[in-house]
């Protein structure tokens, strides 16, 4: 029964004025129906269908977006604020379909038009891990700031669902590596300010209500405050940097599935680095492109030097966003090498087998004779919040990823210059993930030529593409 026949059915008194719309947008023509009748229909229909996605965009994305808060991640652009992500077998099965019937759709994960950045939903999604922990903070946050509500019109500002909101907020954009400065306060007022016009619940940009916005702005303003005593945050920061670490391996992972999955990788604008940006007209800010061209360049000398040293030190140092930049730059210099590979290779879903079956995600990209495995860790938020990084034997254990026996045996791990071999149980290969994910969070293996000879080749060829690839 389609979507029509159903509502018709429900509703049995409006039967005759759904059956007639049904049959006018389907251009269902009466037979006795003239061409100057047809033509003037389809046109009717075809002006219908063009402001039909504005007012879908300025009902859902653009008003019950900024006030269904559960979790601000699930309320982007497309999305569907109740569904909380796909299974690993429908996202594999999303990506055979995709690379069958649209192998050239653009993979975006930010564009002008986000509700904010790419590198803030996947922080946001780690409280999808930790509801205890979420809940805990909420609640002693909650009291600590009530004081600095201000009563409008009989009722407390901000109300209680913008509170949440704002706390969700905070967790997505907040600076990870040092305390916030002017730029960020006024960035996040005129924020709020958008987000409660937009919300239309209490203002909105035809009648703005300028007593609740400047409550709300004086309450994010007041927590916010630095000097003196400000137990708010004291809480709110030590979390804020452990889920912004959290989310860091879902950044990484994420950029992984983007780029090597099929389609074609957009990368927005400023999102070399850690995007927290907030809805436009903030994701559309200036960006630095020298700084960012300056710090490949000397990504790129330091790889050549020692590039385990390197790893570690964007391990360590990954609030400044190198580490990002690092992962793109080595991922898309290896794409574009090999466009035919991503253009028009086969999409193979890899089977994980061991204890955390659940936390990978792995896939291989193959063309003919040439492979390319995927391994990118998934829900691994809980782990890293409470001190176990997922790095090696210590988290992987005995976790490994199947490969068919028509496999490649010999790897090349494309970001961190790593030789590997696939260990042999039965039939087929299986490669360890406590030694794929040793050193880096996420991986990305090139198969290698059988002869040593072949190996090196491969290896001359990589390093050529690294010194004259541009990002």
């Amino acid at each position: 029964m389609n979507g029509a026949s159903a509502e018709a059915e429900a509703n049995a008194g409006l039967r005759l004025e759904l059956n007639y719309i049904e049959r006018f947008l389907l251009l269902d023509f009466a037979d006795q129906s003239n061409a100057e009748e047809r033509t003037r229909w389809t046109e009717f229909v075809m002006r219908f269908q063009q402001l039909t996605g504005p007012l879908m965009a300025k009902g859902a994305e653009d008003t019950a977006f900024y006030v269904y808060n559960r979790l601000l991640s699930l309320n982007e652009v497309g999305g569907e604020p109740d569904r909380f992500g796909v299974s690993i077998k429908e996202f594999h099965n999303f990506n055979q379909r995709r690379g069958a019937q649209w192998p050239h759709a653009m993979n975006a994960s930010a564009t002008h038009d986000t509700k904010r950045g790419e590198d803030a939903r996947v922080r946001m999604n780690v409280l999808s891990e930790l509801p205890a922990e979420w809940e805990k903070n909420l609640r002693s946050w909650s009291r600590t700031n009530r004081s600095k509500k201000t009563i409008v019109r009989g009722a407390e500002a901000p109300d209680r669902n913008d509170e949440y909101f704002l706390y969700q907020t905070l967790i997505g954009s907040y600076p990870p590596d040092k305390p916030h400065e002017s730029e960020f306060e006024e960035r996040l007022t005129a924020y709020l300010i958008k987000a409660v016009r937009e919300a239309k619940v209490h203002t909105e940009w035809l009648q703005p209500d300028t007593a609740y916005e400047k409550a709300f702005i004086d309450f994010a303003r007041q927590i916010l405050a630095r000097g003196g005593s400000q137990p708010f945050m004291d809480e709110f920061i030590p979390f804020a940097r452990k889920i912004a670490y959290c989310g860091m391996f879902n950044s990484l992972a994420q950029l992984l599935l983007k780029i090597a999955s099929p389609g074609v990788p957009d990368i927005y604008q400023g999102t070399e680095f850690w995007d927290l940006s907030f809805v436009d007209p903030d994701n559309r800010r200036p960006v630095d492109y020298v700084a960012r061209r300056r710090c490949l360049e000397e990504l790129r000398q330091t790889e050549a030097k020692d590039r385990a040293g390197l790893l570690r030190d964007l391990l360590s140092s990954w609030p400044d966003g190198r580490i990002k930049l690092y992962l793109m730059h080595k991922l898309l210099d290896f794409r574009r090498a090999h466009q035919e590979l991503f253009a028009e290779g086969d999409y193979v879903p890899l089977e994980v087998t061991g204890e955390s079956i659940q936390a990978v995600c792995a896939f291989a990209r193959r063309k003919g004779r040439a492979w390319a495995v995927v391994v990118a860790p998934l829900l691994v938020g809980r782990a890293v919040y409470h001190g176990t990084v997922p790095l090696g034997a210590e988290f992987w254990k005995s976790t490994s990823v199947s490969l068919g026996a028509e496999a490649p045996t010999r790897w090349l791990n494309i970001i961190t210059g790593e030789h590997l071999e696939s260990a042999e149980p039965g039939s087929t290969h299986a490669l360890s993930l406590s030694r794929v994910l040793d050193i880096f969070p996420v991986a990305f293996l090139y198969q290698e030529q059988a002869s040593t000879a072949s190996s090196r080749q491969e290896e001359n060829l990589h390093a050529a593409d690294v010194q004259h690839s541009t990002t």
